[in-house]
């Protein structure tokens, strides 16, 4: 009995074994979708190809292909229907994208970017769809362009040393402004101002202040800091192009130091002898107005005692007068 389930068991293994195999397989339509691991960079003006393949490789001829930048309405080409739809692509890619379709049937397909610009700089995904799957891809677009060579010159005076200005245009991405001293030192101190043109390229102005007058030879350099290249320009500076330092100046500058002392001084000096002499005066009209009142007070008190005197003595006399005329009635 254990032999007849044992040589069954066997008898039926291949089956089991591709059924197995069948339970834990994917789909014949699933596949992943890769994109590019590093940036790809693009020089303005020239074409770039943005490639994705599938794995495992499979015939991408009947599959929608799709390469949009942040949402998926915001298409830079489709491929549907074994042809470009151009009903859903954005406006600024019309007629400057294409499909590579040398290896569709290998699995590998490419976008290819004509006549890039700056706006085409920055993140992309790759949609391939086929039937109800589909998955995606992102890779990334680095677009650098080289401008104008930086084109340097004497402003003027400025401080104690001379202003030298460095201007230059269409450069991709913001470019980087170094100057250097004809040894080769770096001026770590200077002020840049940077703009952006309607193409979104930009340029830039630098200003630096030069106060020794030995530096002779002046360089500006611009940097693309993706390409790693640069473009120098240099400007001799004369020696009397710098304002003169005077020999006296040092003793000016000491003496009038002095002189604003002394002044400050005069005025404190001036200043706290008028107050005195203002406190004095004012006690001097308080003491003056004291003795006037009391003058005042004493000449009431004396007027109030005449009164009182002259009252009483006008009394006396009508009682006199009374009297007298009494005493002169009862004589008769």
């Amino acid at each position: 009995m254990e032999d007849r389930c044992r040589g069954s068991l066997l008898s039926h293994l291949p089956s089991l074994l591709l059924l197995f195999q069948l339970s834990f397989a994917g789909s014949p339509e699933e596949f992943v979708v890769i994109g590019p691991s590093d940036p790809i960079v693009a020089m303005l003006g020239g074409d770039v190809m943005l490639p994705c393949h599938l794995s495992p490789a499979m015939d991408m001829e009947n599959m929608e292909l799709r390469w949009f930048r942040s949402k998926f309405s915001e298409a830079a080409f489709i491929y549907q229907n074994q042809q470009e739809q151009r009903e859903e692509q954005l406006a600024q890619y019309a007629g400057r994208t294409s499909l590579v379709k040398d290896f569709l049937t290998q699995g590998e397909a490419a976008m290819r970017i004509h006549k890039v610009q700056a706006f085409d700089n920055g993140l992309y995904t790759c949609l391939f769809r086929k039937g109800t799957f589909y998955e995606e891809a992102n890779l990334e677009l680095m677009v650098a362009g080289v401008g104008s060579a930086p084109q340097v010159h004497i402003q003027g005076p400025e401080e104690d040393g001379i202003r030298v200005m460095c201007m230059a245009s269409g450069w991709f991405p913001k470019p980087q402004v170094q100057w250097r001293a004809l040894s080769g030192e770096k001026f770590l101190t200077f002020s840049e101002t940077y703009a952006q043109d309607a193409e979104g390229l930009y340029s830039v102005e630098a200003a630096l202040v030069v106060r020794d007058s030995s530096s002779g030879n002046v360089t500006c350099s611009v940097l693309n800091p993706i390409l790693g290249q640069e473009k120098v320009m240099a400007i001799f500076i004369p020696e009397p192009f710098f304002p003169q330092t005077s020999p006296w100046k040092p003793a000016f500058m000491v003496t009038l130091t002095v002189l604003t002392l002394l002044i400050f001084g005069a005025a404190y000096y001036t200043k706290r002898e008028h107050t005195a002499k203002q406190q004095e005066r004012q006690e001097w009209e308080k003491l003056h107005r004291d003795k006037e009142e009391d003058q005042q007070t004493k000449e009431k008190v004396l007027k109030d005692r005449g009164d009182v005197l002259c009252s009483q003595l006008t009394c006396f006399l009508c009682c006199l007068s009374d009297w007298r005329k009494s005493v002169y009635l009862s004589g008769k």
